[in-house]
């Protein structure tokens, strides 16, 4: 039977990027999400709609229906002064506040003499997601 709007579906997954795993809840505490609220990524939550309670899938989510395609225009230049007392690093990860006042994570790309470029995409941006996927229970 199928999954439809406003059921609680509980699952564990793993995704892999290029072969590497990127998240996890294998032998943890299972995902549990209410189906069709936008919980979850949409190309995921599309894909588990025809599954039921005990069965598992390896599912491919596209960057367009996952967390979208890389934006060469989310950089921001930022003055140094606002990052005093972090040791700053390229590549390392920062908390952000989105345009909505939600937090975000966000990237430092470069650091300039006195300013820090920070990417503002998502850090799976642009990526093809691979899920392997096991419905545990729809309620």
């Amino acid at each position: 039977m199928a999954i439809s709007n406003n059921q609680v579906v509980s699952m564990e997954y793993e995704v892999k990027v290029e072969g590497n795993v990127v998240d996890s809840n294998v032998n943890q505490e299972p995902l549990e999400f209410t189906f069709g609220s936008g919980q979850i990524i949409p190309g995921l939550e599309s894909r588990i709609a025809e599954l039921s309670e005990g069965e598992s899938a390896s599912i491919v989510v596209p960057a367009s229906e996952a967390y979208g395609e890389y934006n060469e225009e989310a950089m921001q230049r930022i003055p140094k002064e606002q990052f005093e007392g972090i040791e700053l690093s390229i590549g390392l990860p920062l908390q952000g506040q989105g345009p909505d006042g939600n937090p975000i994570q966000v990237v430092v790309k470069d650091i300039l003499d006195d300013e820090v470029l920070i990417d503002f995409n998502h850090p799976l941006a642009g990526k093809e997601l691979n899920f392997d996927v096991n419905i545990l229970s729809v309620k």
